[in-house]
């Protein structure tokens, strides 16, 4: 169903350069951004309390990448990811050969276009479905060109800034290894995802009707869906409502860590932070119709909306409340609990 030799071949074809640098300023940068994540470890753990017991070494491996092999290494974890939605809908629709050729290469296209533009944005993320070869859990990498890029557009000091990206991905990094069963919860949606997915024709057939209308209004202004939220069926947005909670819960915290974190490591953090808000919330009209239909906007959304709750559950309840989150699945809040914590704290603390 998708040809992903296709899928990184068209999005290295519509990579978009890098800043030019030479040799030694790719060196410095590497190195840098290195000794970056390896210094935000230890705040970042001392200010949230998160510690994994005996972590190995080699336990999520930190990753200084361009932006080709961000493209595949998240290929790589798509193929995997989808592997039992695609093997569903093999199974369901028995192509001809040809058919499920072109199909594939249709597909491959699609995703390549699409990470090509991704490719450009993305600063840092944490894998957490990735699996090395020693059994090993989730990779952080930090995409080297695009934190090169936003620091020269923003004017900031780079050692400040890439110590600041570091921050929020080690954060990241943290969550995953001192909470183990985290990963396995994400893990666990996808499942309930793939179950979800609706294979019959005529329920695909209403989704797509009802979705060129929805993406109509997109393109408009009127609606604030995405792509994917328009082919979507009743129980699959039941699932990403969950998905979406935890998301929130982990972007909005690792926000809030890089706040309390930076004014104690990063002298600079509070230009730094008013300069890159004003980027997330800028760009020209179709660059945010992109991030948009792409989903962009809704991952900002949960920045803000994660943070807010963060802020609030610790006020209200301290660390030690909040805390909470970490001790189970059935502790982490839903959508709605994140946009009204105190319903949040009143099914967990009552």
């Amino acid at each position: 169903m998708i040809d992903w030799k296709v899928a990184q071949r068209t999005a290295g074809t519509l990579l978009r350069p890098g800043p030019e640098l030479s040799a030694d300023q790719t060196h410095d940068v590497i190195e840098t951004l290195r000794r970056a994540a390896v210094t935000a470890e230890a705040p970042v753990r001392e200010y949230t309390g998160l510690v994994a017991p005996a972590l190995p070494s080699s336990e999520a491996p930190v990753l200084v990448v361009d932006r080709p092999r961000w493209v595949e290494a998240n290929l790589a974890t798509f193929a995997t990811i989808m592997e039992p939605v695609l093997d569903k809908v093999t199974a369901a629709h028995q192509h001809s050969g040809r058919m499920v050729g072109v199909g594939s290469v249709v597909g491959g296209v699609e995703i390549g276009t699409v990470m090509s533009y991704l490719a450009g944005k993305v600063l840092g993320q944490f894998d957490p479905f990735w699996t090395g070869a020693a059994g090993e859990g989730g990779r952080l990498l930090l995409v080297a060109p695009n934190i090169v890029d936003v620091e020269q557009r923003l004017e900031v000091d780079p050692d400040d800034f890439r110590l600041w990206v570091a921050l929020h991905e080690q954060t990241h990094r943290v969550q995953f290894t001192a909470v183990p069963w985290m990963r396995g919860h994400l893990r666990s949606l996808m499942d309930e995802m793939v179950d979800a997915t609706d294979l019959d024709p005529q329920a695909l057939s209403r989704l797509v009707s009802d979705g060129l209308g929805e993406f109509v209004r997109i393109v408009r202004g009127e609606s604030e869906a995405s792509l994917a939220d328009l082919f979507q069926n009743d129980q699959q947005k039941a699932v990403v409502e969950k998905v979406t909670g935890v998301m929130s819960l982990l972007e909005g915290h690792a926000d809030v860590v890089m706040d309390g974190v930076g004014p104690d490591v990063i002298p600079t953090v509070k230009q730094i932070r008013r300069r890159f808000e004003q980027r997330r919330s800028g760009g020209s009209g179709l660059d945010r119709l992109l991030r948009r239909l792409l989903g962009m906007e809704t991952k900002l959304r949960q920045y803000r909306d994660g943070a807010v709750f963060v802020r609030h559950v610790v006020d209200t309840t301290g660390r030690d409340g909040f805390d909470a989150v970490w001790a189970e699945a059935a502790n982490l809040p839903t959508r709605a609990e994140i946009l009204d914590p105190d319903a949040w704290i009143k099914r967990v603390h009552a």
